[in-house]
């Protein structure tokens, strides 16, 4: 059986969306995974951009609102951002919560390639992020 992970943010528009789209790509034949946001809004166009540099296709996601899952069972709910953090609802279905406080990536200013170099930084982050943390999920089963 596969574990069921949520990533959180606020619009469901760049972190949490980046994060699902890396362990589907790095461990999705365990991890059974979603996203969405307490306001969700529309995927960034810069980080379907960034991903597709990598070979992570992100063109069919969409923004969810963490209402549409209040009622499912999750091994693990990981938010991604502050604001989230603080605003997320009790969910009775979670068994653990951890918090991975990621820079925002649609708050970047300047031109497009200002913004892109931030989008890829924190896709790199959130890229080690993954690994890193389905690794050690491995090593504790």
């Amino acid at each position: 059986m596969k574990r069921r992970v949520m990533f959180l943010c606020t619009g469901n528009s760049a972190r949490s969306q980046m994060a699902e789209a890396w362990l589907r790509h790095v461990a999705g034949d365990r991890f059974d995974v979603v996203s969405a946001g307490t306001e969700p809004s529309r995927v960034n166009p810069l980080a379907i951009a960034v991903m597709k540099e990598r070979g992570i296709d992100m063109s069919g996601h969409t923004s969810k609102p963490v209402d549409q899952f209040i009622r499912e069972t999750f091994h693990i709910l990981i938010t991604v951002c502050d604001n989230a953090n603080e605003k997320c609802p009790i969910f009775p279905g979670v068994l653990k919560r951890t918090h991975w406080p990621l820079e925002d990536p649609a708050a970047a200013f300047g031109d497009e390639a200002q913004r892109r170099a931030v989008f890829r930084r924190v896709r790199d982050e959130i890229e080690a992020r993954v690994r890193a943390w389905a690794a050690e999920q491995a090593m504790v089963g």
